[in-house]
């Protein structure tokens, strides 16, 4: 039974690693069990830099959700961010024997498969291929082409992927952590399961995750994932500014943006000052509160140009019926949705996880912060893909998970031997690594 199920999400972030232990209410809302977090000194933009570090926060926060939650953790979903993350679109197309018979589930999935196949950069690996529109004999725009009748059938692919460095430094973590992961996950793809609704998706919406070292950027419309993109700057790049600018320490100045922080200079007042105690003895130092957030609208603008530019450069600027959604630890600074609204003339909201959230032991992960270790347990409910469900239901109740797990060997043997399905388990390409 699905209530019976219990899915663990991992984010190893660059600010704090977090692990959110869920399962659905009779309602079919995700109920937290359990939560626990960790500070993040291993983690860099994104990617691990130190193994030690990065072990024993996996496991500070780990334990405390075990804690929490009553349960023994083994098994997690992960995601996965930083500047490494590269997606493009690529075509494939499939020739069949028969123009008589219907397009099976089948022939989709031969399709999916040859995109594993498409030369990569060196040193990087396939994350998520993930189906747009499919073209059956010349005849475009088809969302769903299972059933119809042809001969070749076509299709674009949005295909994702990632350094091997850095997926298996993620994976030698969360190893020798005593844990082992289910799927792994992009973190922008988790986030929209939490934040967006299907009629934004299907409007056209771009989400802006804004974490500690990165900025994750998702782009749906007609309910597809359009473009991904990662900006490398986050929250944390903003309070190194401000102990730069201000001349204070980095956890002073992490209090102060978010404190007294506004991403818009002009709202914040000329004539409030804050006080921050001396070091060693010495006088306090005063800040300017107008100041401060000159600083901070500086580098916002930056990130949210930079943001912009790729809408731009996904061609759908003009199709976001549902404008802007940003979500993360950034998206909770004061002022920053009229600085999104102001610069890129689209309508913006906070996106909160609080939809799909039922009755949790844990308020907290109602934040922004958290929409991706919530995105992350959804994953293990929800398909990235509406189309998954249909076919899963099409093959009798989830017969089509094609993925079998795949114990030793090594990391490109256990790729080899995967079959890639349509389902949100085997979408993310990444399971067992």
């Amino acid at each position: 039974m699905e209530n019976d199920k219990i899915v663990v999400g991992l984010d190893i972030g660059t600010t704090k690693i977090c692990a959110i232990v869920g399962r659905k209410n009779e309602y079919g809302k995700l109920e937290v069990l359990g939560m626990g977090k960790a500070e993040s000194d291993g983690v860099i933009r994104g990617i691990v830099t130190n193994i030690d570090k990065t072990v024993n926060a996996i496991e500070k926060a780990v334990k405390e959700a075990e804690e929490q939650a009553g349960i023994d953790i083994r098994v997690v979903n992960v995601g996965i961010a930083g500047q490494h993350i590269k997606s493009s679109i690529h075509h494939g197309s499939i020739t069949r024997s028969s123009n008589d018979d219907e397009i099976t589930i089948e022939d989709i999935n031969r399709l999916t498969n040859d995109m594993y196949r498409i030369v990569i950069p060196p040193g990087s690996e396939i994350i998520h291929v993930m189906p747009q529109d499919y073209t059956v004999d010349y005849e475009e725009g088809i969302k769903d082409p299972v059933g119809m009748s042809g001969v070749k059938l076509e299709a674009d692919f949005h295909v994702i992927t990632a350094q091997t460095n850095a997926i298996n430094n993620i994976n030698k973590c969360v190893r020798r952590a005593g844990l082992e992961i289910e799927n792994l996950i992009l973190e922008p793809l988790a986030s929209s399961l939490a934040v967006l609704s299907e009629e934004e998706k299907e409007a056209g919406i771009c989400l802006i995750d804004i974490g500690g070292g990165t900025t994750d950027i998702a782009i749906f419309h007609d309910n597809i994932i359009r473009h991904t993109a990662v900006i490398p700057f986050g929250g944390n790049i903003v309070t190194s500014d401000i102990k730069q600018g201000c001349m204070v320490m980095q956890h002073q100045a992490e209090l102060l943006k978010t404190k007294f922080g506004k991403a818009i200079g002009e709202e914040a007042s000329p004539n409030e000052i804050v006080s921050i105690p001396g070091i060693r003895n010495r006088a306090p130092k005063e800040i300017s509160v107008r100041n401060l957030a000159n600083i901070i609208e500086a580098r916002m603008e930056e990130i949210v140009e930079l943001a912009h530019a790729e809408i731009i450069t996904s061609g759908f600027e003009n199709r976001l019926a549902g404008g802007i959604v940003i979500t993360g630890g950034g998206a909770q600074l004061n002022s920053l949705k009229q600085l999104v609204e102001y610069m890129t003339g689209m309508d913006t909201r906070v996106g909160y996880p609080n939809e799909h959230l039922g009755k949790s032991k844990v308020d907290i992960v109602k934040s922004p912060m958290y929409a991706t270790t919530v995105g992350l347990v959804l994953s293990g409910f929800r398909a990235l893909d509406n189309r998954e469900e249909r076919y899963k239901e099409a093959k009798g109740g989830g017969k089509l998970v094609a993925h079998k797990k795949v114990s030793g060997g090594d990391f490109f043997a256990k790729i080899l031997n995967k079959t890639k399905g349509l389902l949100i388990d085997d979408l993310d390409g990444g399971k067992d690594y």
